[in-house]
């Protein structure tokens, strides 16, 4: 039996630290093409939707320019409550996690 080539995604999918970090970023990058997506939807400028969520402008400008920045969830949560959308939080199907025994 021949071993699979992998790709180099795949290869570097393999080591944890560069899946995690990939991981983190691609979820940064989903929230703000999210974020741009709807203020382009909307025609919502970053002051009018820093207004409607009660945050600062610098805080949308940051998402929309994909700054890093850390943001509570309550601001995220009222970031995206005010372009039509909400959190949910999702149990991942990962095999290697122990089952807690709580309802999922």
């Amino acid at each position: 039996m021949k071993k699979k080539i992998l790709s180099t995604y795949e290869e570097f999918m393999q080591n944890h630290e560069q899946k995690k970090l990939f991981d983190e970023e691609y979820t940064e990058l989903l929230i703000s093409e999210m974020v741009i997506a709807a203020m382009e939807h909307d025609h919502i400028s970053v002051r009018k939707l820093a207004a409607a969520a009660g945050v600062s402008p610098t805080i949308i400008q940051s998402i929309k320019t994909k700054s890093k920045i850390n943001i509570t969830l309550d601001t995220l949560s009222r970031i995206l409550d005010a372009i039509g959308y909400q959190m949910r939080f999702v149990r991942k199907d990962n095999s290697h996690h122990q089952t807690t025994g709580y309802a999922t």
